[in-house]
């Protein structure tokens, strides 16, 4: 029962990362001021505590699917939290699609398909997320409300003025942000895979010390 516990405190933490992680990719004058570049940032942090958190479930439990559910907790985890800052007055509407769970689905499958092997769920599930998520990301970008519309329409009433923002200020070192996110975004999640499953094997370890 001890390990049962702290297998799903750990589920817990790093799920609550992941919602506060993608909390601030809806910062929409965060967004507005820094446009392509947060889109890269955010986009590669949420691939790395997406890949930890579900290789960790994943490789706990041994069953295929538990990545896609764990990315079910991340997506309901984030409605709460958007739904009480809708409650506040924030912008409900920019960034609330579920874009973990077809990247959770790719790394179940994976898992699934090299029949439960670990180092195949890191090479191949760790790039099939980093290069897919900054895709989904964009595809989500599409469907909201445009990022500087929304940033006139509801002004930050803890800003000053001279701070709200008057145009996008495009970050200066990309080409393509869905590009530069899935190359990076495939290369870390690959390390971010082994680590969470090597959080498997710690927390065995430590239980039965």
């Amino acid at each position: 029962w001890l390990r049962r516990c702290t297998h799903y405190l750990f589920i817990v933490v790093v799920a609550v990362n992941s919602t506060l992680l993608t909390i601030n990719a809806g910062d929409y004058i965060f967004y507005t001021d820094w446009a392509w570049t947060s889109f890269v940032v955010f986009s590669i942090s949420q691939t790395l505590m997406l890949t930890v958190g579900a290789c960790y479930y994943l490789t706990f439990t041994g069953v295929p699917r538990t990545a896609t559910y764990y990315a079910l907790i991340m997506t309901v985890y984030t409605w709460i939290a958007k739904g009480a800052w809708f409650a506040l007055g924030y912008p409900y509407d920019f960034i609330v699609t579920p874009v973990w769970l077809p990247s959770a689905m790719l790394l179940d499958l994976a898992y699934w398909a090299t029949k439960k092997n670990k180092h195949s769920l890191i090479l191949f599930g760790g790039v099939l997320v980093g290069m897919s998520l900054p895709l989904f990301n964009m595809v989500n970008l599409i469907t909201v409300a445009d990022p500087l519309e929304t940033a006139f329409k509801y002004p930050r009433p803890t800003l000053p003025p001279y701070m709200t923002p008057i145009e996008p200020q495009v970050g200066k070192f990309y080409n393509s942000p869905v590009a530069l996110g899935a190359g990076a975004g495939a290369v870390l999640a690959c390390t971010f895979a082994a680590l969470g499953c090597k959080l498997t094997t710690w927390t065995y370890r430590w239980m039965a010390a």
